[in-house]
């Protein structure tokens, strides 16, 4: 009963629930429906609000629009009102257009206060409500100026603009009006260059198109409130972010070409200018890469660039590079290296003694005059600039220039493309170079090495800056020199004199050897590794004009605190610091020295190949057999197909008659000596036009005609080969190269600061005066008649080669970039194609040095490269590449020096008698040492070991070694040595008086035969006759 009961009293609580819950769920959503329904009408009278809105604006502005400009101010400030509204920049962008043009209009109109908008402001009731309505719409103003940067960007981002002048000077207007409404605020100021400034070349497109628009900004003083904007670090930071690097850099440029017009602003706020274009650089100088990858973007300024690039921009690249231009120009280098150019540098009243030179073969000549000349010219204008200190590095003085010194040292490693062109601005100006020079002595408390040594060791901002200095200083340098003819280094001298350069040259030996020696160099990166090949590469060029041409004194480069036994031991440790100091400045050590690790390098291979003979193994034999009718030819087929170890092993050689019977005599390398120094001989007679001389000294270098030969480049290779041979075994030949020839032996002409004109005198002396004649031509160069072509004589006929003048590869393309005629700084690009004989003349540095690399480089490029390949298949090329040219002349053809009798009396061996106390021999020395000119004892060098000059290391290391043979008869009865003839030439028993007979001599063997000459003068008469007939076997 009660459960029932209990049940439909539930049942009813549960419909009463649902009840009120049906009841709640309409109520709500019929109050949805209401809020619907409201916020639809509401919509849709707003929809028609707008609507009719819009629909009476476009009445305002469509009635009457010839007379818009009458309508009254308090019209145009209702009708305002109203599009401001319900302003949508989508929708309203051409009412806005209209209203702001109708505004403009008012004000245009002459003696009616009504219709002027700005008279609003005095109405007490509507001067609030006016100022706020101004204000939204220049807000609503800024929000176009992006719209106006793409309107700019696409009208002036190109060669020719195609706005016009009406065009360009209203929306620049536009854009910088709400900036001088609002006061240069700095939201505005940023919006400006953001948006504005950063356009391609803008103002230059104005300073051409509307000149009238700088002298607004000019007015409004617009540069100095962009740099004082700008200089705070993190406004400047947060525009440059804003933008990616293209337009960066266009900012950039547009300042540079404010700057350069401002010149008050410009010096007086220098410091702030500075640091702005340093903090624009180095942002830009982040996204730089060294090399293409996957996540870099080819510019034509900065080169790889790891941020996006805009390349719709590239057409305005070359306007670009103009305005940036101005930073390096000499207008802007005056202004910012004031400082420094207003010194004077110190009178030298008396005229520098000159000091004793060694002088080269090749200008022994005119080198005295030239000296003294040159050093009475700049003697009598100032002093030699030295180290001297005495100039706080913390002064500020010091430090605007240390900061104008990272600007440009920031500008040539971030603006990759155009390096040349920036080096070759900086160094425009002659006195610029030598001013800094001696700004840079002035440093320190005694100026010098020991201040920057200091910096290397403190990584502070200040020690940063006096190393970028450094580092400016020597890149500039270094381009100046290399684009410098020896005239103008040695006689005009031309910013630096000699003695500075023996100074300079140093002061950069002794810190780069402290770089390297101290282990700076070992752990070196960034900015210390860029200082170092910065440094080390101006060194090398002073060193390599210096090998070319002297200026310093002896021993100028040695260090005498380097002891070479040290250094041998931790080359032997394989210590780090030992092997840069070979790599990089192998000149500080004694050439004999390294002669002698060259020699142990050498050793050193022969034996990891198994080369030398020891207890346990013997060396792998090469047999060959040489016709002497034939020798080239024998030789050539045998050993060409040898492998390259077998190249450097042992050879035995064995000489077959025209009948085929064999010589007699067993190869002990004598033979081989012989065979290689026939070989040598005749490849190099120019007779067998393999190699041509050169006028005047007649030195040897490949001939371009010797493609007459069939496989002449297999036959340069082997000729390589041969020398390579020749010099790996110690053996040195009398063959006298070109100086430029040896130079491509070494791979110097794979340098970027490589040049061709410099090493012309070496080819042809004549040649090179007439092209140097041509850059100091004074009237029009199309007089001269000059063509791309050159005259070559080919078997008696004289040939034009036309067309075949071309650029060096891009591998080491120009930097000549100089100054022409008419006083301009010229960027000379050698990397162009051919161009026909006919076609117009390139400018006359251009001319001079695709010259010069033609007739050293492109007419024997492929003979060189097979006679270097040869080489090196012998020779490693990090063997030679710690000498120079002229060393590398001495380690083929033995040393110049004058013949030390002393050594080879000592290391002369005796055969058949004689002895160091026989009186033949006691004459002998006596004759040679007392009787004999230099150059006789230089020919008798030659007719006893087929040179005529001693080897390096000393008579120790010729081989075989010198011997003097007591001999009875003639070549052709001589049978060796007998018990008999040893005895009588011993004893001094003669079987007949020799007197008729000649000396004669076995150059495979480096072996005299002397016969047991009776008298003093007997002998002296003899061999003085047989050394200048140069008689061998024949005349004996």
């Amino acid at each position: 009963m009660f459960s029932a009961s209990q049940s439909s009293r539930a049942q009813f609580l549960d419909k009463a629930r649902q009840a009120r819950e049906e009841r709640r769920e309409l109520k709500e959503r019929e109050r949805a429906a209401l809020q619907l329904q409201a916020l639809v009408r509401r919509f849709l009278c707003r929809c028609r609000l707008q609507r009719d809105i819009r629909k009476e604006v476009d009445d305002f502005f469509g009635t009457n629009e010839s007379g818009s400009s009458k309508r009254s101010a308090l019209s145009v400030f209702r009708i305002a009102r109203k599009l401001l509204f319900v302003f949508n920049p989508k929708e309203d962008k051409e009412r806005f257009e209209k209203l702001c043009r109708c505004i403009l209009n008012s004000m245009d109109v002459e003696n009616e206060p009504k219709v002027w908008y700005v008279s609003l402001a005095l109405s007490k009731d509507l001067t609030l409500l006016w100022i706020k309505q101004i204000k939204d719409i220049l807000w609503f103003c800024c929000e176009f100026l992006k719209q106006l940067k793409i309107l700019l960007t696409n009208g002036l981002a190109r060669s020719r603009p195609s706005l016009s002048k009406g065009s360009l000077t209203a929306i620049f207007s536009l854009a910088l009006r709400p900036v001088v409404a609002a006061q240069f605020s700095d939201n505005l100021l940023r919006s400006f260059l953001i948006h504005i400034m950063s356009v391609p070349a803008i103002m230059t497109h104005l300073a051409t198109l509307t000149p009238e628009r700088l002298a607004v900004i000019e007015s409004h003083d617009l540069f100095r409130k962009f740099i004082l904007f700008l200089s705070r670090e993190a406004q400047c930071r947060d525009v440059c972010v804003c933008l990616e690097g293209s337009h960066t850099l266009c900012l950039l440029g547009n300042l540079v070409f404010l700057g350069s017009l401002n010149d008050q602003v410009l010096e007086e706020e220098t410091a702030h200018f500075v640091g702005v274009l340093i903090h624009m650089l180095s942002y830009c100088q982040k996204y730089v890469s060294q090399k293409k990858s996957n996540l870099t973007h080819w510019h034509p300024v900065l080169g790889w660039f790891s941020q996006t690039v805009d390349y719709g921009l590239n057409e305005s690249m070359p306007l670009l590079t103009k305005q940036l231009q101005h930073l390096w120009g000499v207008h802007m280098i005056r202004i910012l290296f004031s400082d420094v150019l207003s010194k004077k540098l110190l009178e030298n009243q008396e005229i520098a003694q000159l000091p004793a030179q060694p002088v080269s073969p090749q200008n022994s000549l005119p080198m005295k005059n030239l000296f003294k000349r040159a050093f009475q010219k700049s003697a009598s204008v100032r002093n030699i600039l030295k180290p001297v200190g005495g100039k706080r590095v913390d002064s500020a003085e010091v430090q605007k220039v240390c900061s104008i010194c990272v600007l440009y040292q920031t500008t040539l490693t971030t603006l990759t493309q155009i390096r040349l062109q920036i080096l070759t601005g900086l160094t425009y100006l002659d006195d610029l170079l030598p001013k800094l020079w001696a700004f840079i002595c002035e440093l320190g408390p005694q100026g010098g090495l020991k201040l920057f040594l200091e910096c290397l060791n403190n990584d502070t901002e200040e020690s940063k800056r006096l190393l970028a200095m450094l580092m400016l200083f020597c890149d500039c340098s270094r381009h100046l020199i290399t684009i410098l003819d020896d005239i103008e280094v040695y006689e005009e001298q031309i910013s630096f004199k000699l003695e500075e350069l023996v100074t300079i040259s140093s002061f950069l030996n002794s810190f780069v050897f402290k770089m390297i020696w101290d282990g700076i160099v070992e752990n070196a990166r960034g900015e210390t590794l860029e200082l170092f090949h910065s440094v080390h590469g101006w060194l090398m060029v002073l060193y390599e004009r210096d090998c070319r041409r002297r200026f310093a004194p002896d021993e100028h480069w040695l260090r005498k605190d380097l002891k070479p036994s040290v250094l041998f031991q931790e080359l032997d440790k394989d210590k780090k610091r030992a092997q840069l100091l070979l790599q990089y400045i192998p000149h500080v050590i004694p050439h004999k020295n390294r002669v002698l690790l060259f020699r142990n390098m050498v050793t050193k291979e022969k034996e990891k190949l198994g080369l030398v003979e020891t207890s346990s193994a013997s060396p792998h034999v090469t047999h060959i057999t040489i016709r002497r009718s034939r020798m080239l030819e024998d030789g050539y087929e045998q050993l060409r197909q040898l492998s390259q170890n077998a190249m450097k092993g042992v050879i035995r050689v064995k000489f077959v008659n025209d009948l085929g019977v064999d010589e007699a005599g067993i190869d002990q390398d004598g033979v081989f000596k012989e065979f290689l120094e026939e070989i040598i001989k005749k490849v190099f007679d120019p007779a067998l036009n393999l190699f041509k001389t050169t006028s005047g000294d007649e030195r040897l270098y490949p001939s371009p005609t010797s493609y007459i030969h069939e496989n002449y480049l297999q036959l340069f290779e082997f000729v390589g080969k041969m020398l390579g041979k020749a010099v790996y075994e110690g053996i040195v030949v009398d063959v006298p190269f070109a100086s430029f020839f040896l130079s491509q032996l070494l791979g110097h002409h794979h340098s970027v600061f490589y040049s061709s004109v410099d090493e012309l005198p070496s080819l042809d002396s004549e040649f090179y005066k007439n092209l140097t004649s041509i850059k100091r031509y004074d009237g029009d160069i199309s007089d001269l008649g000059l063509t791309l072509s050159y005259d070559e004589d080919v078997m008696g006929q004289s040939r034009a080669l036309e067309g075949k003048v071309q650029s060096p590869s891009r591998q080491y393309q120009s930097l000549w970039d100089w100054r022409d005629m008419s006083g301009l700084a010229r960027k000379v690009s050698l990397a162009a194609p051919s161009l026909p004989a006919t076609c117009p003349v390139p400018p006359r540095i251009s001319y001079i040095h695709l010259m010069a690399h033609f007739r050293m480089h492109t007419q024997i490029k492929n003979q060189t490269a097979a006679l270097i390949s040869g080489f090196r298949s012998i020779i490693k090329p990090e063997w030679i590449r710690m000498f120079s040219a002229p060393e590398l002349q001495r380690l083929i053809s033995g040393d110049n020096a004058e013949i030390d009798l002393e050594d080879l009396k000592k290391h002369t061996v005796y055969y058949g008698g004689f002895h160091g106390s026989h009186r033949v021999i006691i004459w002998l020395w006596d004759i040679l040492a007392n009787d004999f000119s230099p150059e006789e004892r230089a020919m008798f060098l030659k007719f006893v070991t087929s040179c005529s000059r001693p080897p390096l290391l000393g008579f120790a290391y010729l081989k075989p070694p010198f011997s003097i043979r007591c001999v009875e008869v003639s070549d052709d009865q001589d049978t060796g040595d007998t018990l008999g003839s040893v005895l009588r030439g011993f004893f001094t028993i003669r079987k007949k008086e020799p007197g008729g007979r000649l000396p004669t001599s076995s150059t495979c063997f480096n072996l005299l035969k002397l016969p047991n000459y009776s008298k003093k003068s007997i002998l002296r008469e003899k061999l003085r006759y047989a050394i200048s007939m140069n008689t061998g076997f024949e005349l004996s």
